[in-house]
C-alpha cells in the first residue's frame, strides 16, 4: 500500500511537468493522424496457434487525461505512439504504424511495392501488408529494404515476401554494409542476457493500464511472434550509392556507428521524401540501450545528421522514420533534423567538458542542463533514451567502468557488499525502517538503494521485498522515460509475483541459419565453462561437405580456438552439410558423419554451459 505522503510526492512532481511543458502544442497529434487511410479493427494480431502476439486495443485507456500514476509527458507520447493504422506519407508512400514497436513503410513502384523495415514478427508484418493491400490493391512485393541491423527492422520479412521469391529474383533485399554480421551477432552472442533484460525494458508482460505499462517511448512494446530473416541480396557500400527497383529511385547515406552499427538513410528523390531509419525520431534515443548493447557514438551520430541536412535538405519535403510519425514541410523538417543533431552533439560535448574537469558519469548526469529550446522540443525529450543514462553511456564509452577513485577499484560484489552494509547499519530490520522513512518522505532513490542492500543480503526478507516493490512502483509512476517506467514496474511485478522469465525469443532458425561458421564456433566457445575445461585437451575437425570448407577446433586451457584449416590429425572429424552446422549449438548431431574418437564430441559438450533465460535481476 502506497503511503499518502509518498503518493503525493509523485503527484506533485507530475503536476510540475504539466506546468513546465507546452501541452497546448498539438502539432504532433495532427502529424500522427495526417493521411489516415484505415486500420485493422480490432488491432490485434495472433499467431497460428491463436496466441495474441500484438494487442494495440489494450492501450485504449490512453484516451483519457494523464492519471496521477503516470508522467504526463510520457502519457502524451504514448497517446501518440498508440495511434495505429495505414497512413499516406506522400502519394505513393504509405506507412503502417501502431502494429509493432516499429513502423513498416510501403513505397509503390511501377508494378509492385517496396517494403521498408518489416517489423519484428512474421505475424505483424503479414497483418500490416494485408492492411496495405486492402486499401491499395494486391501489389506484389518487389523489394525489401532493411535500414539497419536491429530485429524490429527485419524480423517480419517472411510476412511480406518468401525465400523463393528472393532466390528467383522476383524480390530484391537491400541492406547496408555489415548488416548480416551485426544482425545475427547481437541476437546470438549475448542474446539470452539481452532478451531477458529487454523484458524489463519494454514491459512486454506487464499489465496494461494507468498503473502498469503505458508504452516504451519508441513505440508501445515489442510483438512476441516469430522473428525471421532473409539474407540481403544487394548491399549498399557507400554514401551516394543509388538503386532503382521497379521504377523507384533511391539514394543512400551510410551511417555506421549511429543508432546501429550498420545503418543507412534513404532519399526517394522523385517523391522528395527522406527516410531517416532510426537516426532521427521523436525522442532522444539511446546512446546505450537498457537491454545492453555496444555504446553508440553520439559524436558521429550528430555528424551524420549534419551530412543528411547538407546532402538532402534542398531535395526533401517530408522526413519520415521507422518509428513515430513524419514531419512535413522543408523548413520544418530541416529544423527538426537540426535540433536532433544539436541534441546528440550537445550531450556529447558537455559530458566531455565536465569529464575533463574530473566529474564522473553519475555526477555529470545530475549536473547536465539542456538548452531551453531542446528542453521544450517534444521530439528531444527522453522517452526512450534519457539524459541521465545517456550521459553515463558517453562517460563509459570514453573512460570505461573505472572512475579513477582507488576506493572503487576493487569493491566487493553486490551480495558481499550488501551483507556488510546491512550489518553496519544495525541489521535488515533497521535498514528497512530507514527505507520506510525515506519512502514516506518521497526520497525513493535512497529508499531503493537501502532496500537493494537488504535484498542482496537476505533475499527472503518479505518486508524489504514488499517495500522495494512499492518503491519501484513510485519511481515508475514518475518516470518520463518509457523504458525506465517499464523497468521499474517489471521489478515491481517480479518482487510481487515472481520471475516472469524472457517473454520474447532471443533467436530463431532463420537467424541461426544466417550465422557464418566462424560465428557458430564463436557462439560455442563463449559457452565453454573455463574452470571445468582446464584439464581437457581435444581437437575436432569440421568438414562442410557441400561447400568444401574445413575448420579445426582445439580446446586447451579452457579456451576453444577455431581456425580455417585442414581437419587432418584431429581427434575427431565431423563431416556434414553447411545447413547442419547450427544444430551443434543445440547439441544436435543429426546428419553428421564421424571419423575418429566419437567420445571427443561428448567431452566437449559436457563442458558447455547452458544460458539461463530466467536469471534473477532484482535479487541475487
Amino acid at each position: 500500500m502506497t503511503a499518502p505522503r509518498a503518493a503525493e510526492s509523485i503527484r506533485r512532481a507530475n503536476g510540475e511537468v504539466l506546468d513546465a511543458l507546452p501541452f497546448d502544442d498539438t502539432a504532433d497529434f495532427d502529424d500522427a493522424r495526417r493521411g489516415f487511410v484505415g486500420r485493422l479493427d480490432p488491432c490485434i494480431v495472433r499467431a497460428a496457434d491463436g496466441r495474441v502476439i500484438w494487442d494495440n486495443e489494450s492501450y485504449r485507456f490512453l484516451d483519457g487525461p494523464p492519471p496521477a500514476t503516470a508522467n504526463p509527458s510520457l502519457w502524451r507520447q504514448s497517446q501518440l505512439t498508440a495511434i495505429d493504422g495505414l497512413f499516406e506519407v506522400v502519394p505513393g508512400i504509405y506507412q503502417v504504424r501502431g502494429m509493432d514497436l516499429s513502423n513498416v513503410t510501403f513505397v509503390e513502384g511501377d508494378t509492385g511495392v517496396l517494403v521498408i523495415d518489416p517489423l519484428i514478427s512474421f505475424e505483424t508484418a503479414a497483418a500490416a501488408l494485408a492492411l496495405y493491400r486492402e486499401h491499395r490493391g494486391d501489389r506484389p512485393v518487389v523489394g525489401v529494404v532493411y535500414t539497419h541491423s536491429h530485429i524490429d527492422h527485419f524480423g517480419g520479412v517472411k510476412g511480406v515476401t518468401t525465400q523463393g521469391d528472393v532466390d528467383s529474383g522476383r524480390c530484391v533485399v537491400i541492406a547496408p554494409e555489415g548488416f548480416i554480421d551485426e544482425a545475427v551477432a547481437e541476437n546470438v552472442y549475448v542474446g539470452t542476457a539481452m532478451t531477458r533484460r529487454s523484458g524489463y525494458m519494454y514491459g512486454a508482460v506487464l499489465a496494461r493500464g494507468p498503473e502498469g505499462q503505458i508504452g516504451a517511448g519508441l513505440g508501445q512494446t515489442n510483438s512476441t511472434g516469430t522473428p525471421t530473416l532473409i539474407v540481403p541480396t544487394n548491399t549498399i557500400t557507400g554514401t551516394g550509392d543509388t538503386r532503382v527497383v521497379d521504377g523507384i529511385r533511391m539514394e543512400f547515406q551510410l551511417t555506421p556507428g549511429t543508432e546501429a552499427p550498420a545503418e543507412m538513410n534513404v532519399l526517394f528523390p522523385d517523391r522528395a521524401a527522406l527516410c531517416m531509419a532510426e537516426n532521427a525520431t521523436h525522442t532522444f534515443h539511446n546512446i546505450l540501450t537498457l537491454r545492453g548493447a555496444l555504446v553508440r557514438d553520439p559524436r558521429i551520430w550528430a555528424r551524420y545528421l549534419t551530412e543528411a541536412i547538407d546532402r538532402f535538405g534542398d531535395r526533401l519535403d517530408v522526413v519520415f522514420a521507422s518509428h513515430h510519425w513524419p514531419t512535413w514541410g522543408r523548413e520544418r523538417a530541416i529544423r527538426y533534423l537540426g535540433e536532433q543533431r544539436d541534441l546528440y552533439a550537445y550531450v556529447h560535448d558537455q559530458t566531455l567538458r565536465m569529464l575533463n574537469r574530473g566529474m564522473v558519469g553519475s555526477e555529470i548526469a545530475e549536473a547536465m542542463q539542456m538548452p531551453p529550446a531542446l528542453e521544450r522540443a517534444w521530439h528531444a525529450r527522453g522517452y526512450y533514451g534519457s539524459v541521465s543514462h545517456n550521459v553515463k553511456a558517453i562517460y563509459q564509452r570514453y573512460m570505461g567502468w573505472y572512475d579513477g577513485n582507488p576506493a572503487h577499484l576493487w569493491e566487493h560484489v553486490p551480495e558481499a557488499r550488501a551483507k556488510r552494509y546491512v550489518a553496519a547499519m544495525g541489521g535488515a530490520d533497521a535498514v528497512v525502517a530507514l527505507a520506510r522513512t525515506a519512502f514516506d518522505d518521497g526520497d525513493f532513490r535512497w529508499a531503493t538503494e537501502l532496500l537493494n542492500h537488504v535484498l542482496f543480503a537476505d533475499p527472503s526478507h518479505a518486508a524489504a521485498a514488499a517495500l522495494q516493490a512499492d518503491t519501484f512502483e513510485q519511481l515508475g509512476f514518475g518516470a518520463e522515460n518509457g523504458t525506465w517506467r517499464s523497468a521499474f514496474l517489471a521489478g515491481t511485478t517480479e518482487l510481487r509475483q515472481g520471475n516472469f522469465g524472457t517473454p520474447v525469443r532471443a533467436t530463431s532458425a532463420d537467424l541461426l541459419a544466417a550465422l557464418t561458421p566462424e560465428q557458430i564456433f564463436d557462439a560455442i566457445s563463449i559457452r565453454v565453462d573455463g574452470p571445468r575445461a582446464w584439464d581437457l585437451s581435444l581437437s575436432i575437425g569440421v568438414v562442410l561437405t557441400d561447400v568444401g570448407e574445413s575448420y579445426r577446433l582445439d580446446l586447451r586451457n579452457g579456451v576453444l580456438v577455431h581456425r580455417f584449416a585442414p581437419a587432418d590429425g584431429a581427434d575427431l572429424v565431423l563431416r556434414m552439410a553447411r545447413s547442419g552446422l547450427p544444430g551443434l549449438l543445440a547439441g544436435s548431431t543429426a546428419g553428421i558423419v564421424y571419423e575418429g574418437d566419437v567420445a571427443v564430441l561428448g567431452r566437449l559438450m559436457a563442458v558447455l554451459d547452458a544460458p539461463d533465460p530466467d536469471f534473477a535481476i532484482v535479487t541475487p
